[in-house]
């Protein structure tokens, strides 16, 4: 009898999804990957491939140790009239309000239209303001520019504003000020002018995010993309007041989520013939021994994947849910039970292992096998197994010769 194995390799689809930002829009493009690791298997989430600018390229570091990324956005703010001494409205002034809580974007696979849910939430504001230099030399009478950076606003804007929370960095020159603030919630942040500024603007500004993502272990492999966007300006989810307005109306963030899994399957040489024979051997039989109760064979092999996939049996002969092997002159077949074990890590639809499980040619029982950690080349192995009723039949009449096709289905297309 032989066994076949089919290995279904997965396909990377990369057809693209397009979306329509809203008029008026900037869009920023945000891209992961999952591309398991044989060195680390436990590692099973998506990897960050955005290039990153802003705060984070210059502090990677502390960011790193945040858990967040940066990106440094083309939206320049300017003010539409004179920021006022000692006004008492935060929107007269300069402010951020961000959109700090998670946010909610549902992806779509490119090929199958299979669907995921990314969030995102804004955990950082930062940018570099400008004001005419005629301010600072009035503000300050001479003194150096960091001392009248902190006199215009009674602070620098390297101290943020409560709710917000430092980073630690800040950088100015003569007539501007480069900062970067922790925002942990939805609460406006605000600095007060001690003194008349007639313009500003922010040529640039800096957001550092936080992703959830799915689990790409249960996802296809293959492309998802989607988008959500961020409404800029008064009232809206980023907010900087009513004095300075944005370029830009909204921010469109463009998802890409690209799953690579690693599937197969390893048969040693020449495990792809497997031959049954009864516990010991044939020869107590042949000494005149009792039958055998059982012909049998066990077949190792060795499964690599980070996907999903089903298993299912296809039969040169059939008998009713599973194979058999046929004697030619007779016409006279015997059901063969095959039966599957797979390594730790690797379990079925309702989270059992998968111990001597038996496979059928509907596939019932191995509809859905889901990896939870990457398994690279772990041992597993193939039970085939013909009963005593059968062999009561087989060894009635004489010498002869049962062989058939079985072939083991491994698909990862589920």
């Amino acid at each position: 009898m032989k066994g076949t194995p089919v290995v279904a390799n997965c396909v990377v689809s990369t057809v693209l999804f397009a979306s329509m930002p809203m008029a008026n829009a900037l869009t920023q493009d945000i891209s992961a990957v999952f591309r398991p690791d044989p060195s680390k298997p436990q590692e099973t989430g998506f990897l960050n491939t955005t290039p990153m600018s802003g705060y984070c390229a210059e502090a990677p570091s502390q960011c790193q140790a945040w858990k967040m990324f940066s990106i440094r956005l083309p939206l320049s703010v300017n003010s539409i009239r004179p920021i006022q001494a000692g006004h008492a409205d935060v929107r007269q002034g300069a402010m951020f309000q961000v959109p700090a809580n998670w946010r909610t974007a549902q992806i779509v696979h490119s090929g199958t239209g299979e669907t995921e849910i990314v969030q995102v939430r804004w955990v950082g504001i930062g940018a570099r303001y400008q004001v005419p230099g005629s301010v600072i030399e009035l503000v300050g009478g001479g003194v150096e520019a960091g001392t009248a950076h902190t006199m215009l606003w009674n602070d620098n804007w390297g101290q943020a504003p409560s709710p917000c929370n430092s980073s630690g960095f800040s950088r100015f020159g003569d007539n501007h000020y480069e900062f970067f603030w922790r925002t942990p919630s939805e609460t406006e942040c605000a600095k007060k002018a001690n003194f008349v500024i007639p313009s500003m603007a922010y040529p640039y500004v800096d957001f550092a995010y936080e992703l959830r993502m799915p689990n790409p272990m249960r996802m296809s492999a293959g492309q998802y993309t989607g988008d959500l966007t961020i409404g800029v300006g008064p009232g809206r989810e980023l907010d900087m007041g009513d004095v300075m307005l944005p370029s830009d109306s909204a921010i469109t963030l463009n998802f890409r989520l690209d799953v690579e899994h690693t599937f197969k399957v390893e048969v040693p040489p020449g495990g792809n013939r497997v031959e049954l024979v009864p516990d010991g051997g044939w020869q107590a039989w042949l000494n005149g021994g009792s039958k055998p109760s059982r012909l049998a064979r066990d077949q190792r092999f060795h499964i690599s994947t980070s996907s999903r996939f089903k298993m299912a049996l296809d039969c040169q002969y059939i008998s009713g849910n599973t194979c058999a092997i046929g004697e030619a002159g007779s016409g006279h077949s015997v059901p063969v039970d095959v039966r599957v074990t797979l390594p730790e890590g690797l379990t079925d639809f309702g989270g059992q292992p998968i111990n001597q499980r038996r496979l059928l040619r509907d596939g019932s029982g191995t509809e859905l096998i889901q990896p939870s950690v990457y398994v690279d080349r772990r041992p597993a192995s193939l039970h085939f197994e013909v009963t005593r009723q059968s062999i009561e039949e087989m060894l009635d009449g004489g010498a002869k010769v049962y062989s058939g096709n079985i072939t083991v289905i491994w698909d990862s297309e589920v």
